[in-house]
């Protein structure tokens, strides 16, 4: 992990969560946070250990996951740029229960857990947009359990590719089957006859590990409905026009206070 170079740093999107906050909230909040570039495979928590820092992701993606037998792991939830990582912090506890997995490189602010957690015991605004967020991964986490369990692999690959479009905000990403397999707890010839359905109904385009949603209305008929609830699940959150403008200006310091500290450190 590195502080993004500058050409990141001009590039940096917003955090849903963070968007929501009122102007001077906001603005002393991104005082405090480090802008940081997350790459694919990067491991930011495992269970039993401490969090030391929460992180609001921009343009990057992470997967939890409960690990089994030490060794064996299945997806739980998605984290991207509508929420956090380190809500257990919020919640008063120190160590992570999950494995927090890096599934798509980009950027994302951090804090540290011992600053987030005096800002979040004072400041109300933060404290009801973090509560929303947990409420969300409660919803997401058990939906998951769930479709796991009932949905045939089709349907929740097609979920799995919509989280990963919203949470990114792209229909272009890489993953391969055999991780695709690991997240949806199956083995890797079901996932390429559950692609290769989708690909038939040129709802995806698959080659190589890239895939390009091409009907997202589509996927989302042939997906379940856990897509749905989870998506209902997330509130509607300011973040266009005059309000997005006048937050993005204090990201844009941060982001050129980074700069000067790359240069002259």
């Amino acid at each position: 992990m590195k502080n993004p170079p500058q050409a990141a740093h001009r590039a940096l999107a917003e955090n849903s969560l963070l968007a929501t906050l009122p102007g001077a909230e906001h603005r002393r909040l991104l005082a405090a946070l480090e802008p940081v570039t997350l790459t694919f495979g990067e491991i930011l928590y495992q269970p039993g250990q401490s969090i030391r820092h929460v992180y609001f992701p921009c343009d990057s993606l992470v997967s939890l996951l409960t690990v089994v037998d030490g060794h064996k792991a299945m997806e739980i939830g998605l984290v991207g740029r509508e929420g956090m990582l380190g809500i257990p912090v919020a919640l008063g506890i120190n160590d992570s229960p999950v494995r927090a997995l890096v599934q798509g490189s980009g950027t994302a602010l951090r804090m540290s857990a011992a600053r987030f957690r005096s800002e979040y015991d004072k400041h109300r605004a933060l404290y009801r947009a973090v509560n929303r967020s947990i409420h969300e991964r409660i919803v997401q986490i058990t939906q998951t359990a769930a479709c796991n369990r009932f949905h045939p692999v089709d349907n929740r690959l097609a979920r799995w590719l919509l989280m990963t479009r919203d949470r990114m905000g792209t229909d272009h990403f890489r993953l391969t089957q055999e991780l695709l397999g690991s997240m949806l707890g199956v083995l890797r010839g079901a996932v390429t006859a559950a692609a290769g359905d989708l690909q038939r109904r040129r709802l995806i385009s698959y080659s190589r590990g890239a895939i390009d949603i091409l009907d997202g209305k589509g996927l989302e008929a042939a997906s379940c409905r856990c897509y749905r609830i989870v998506s209902n699940a997330r509130p509607r959150r300011a973040g266009t026009g005059a309000r997005a403008t006048a937050n993005a200006r204090p990201l844009r310091k941060l982001e050129n206070r980074a700069q000067d500290d790359t240069i002259h450190g």
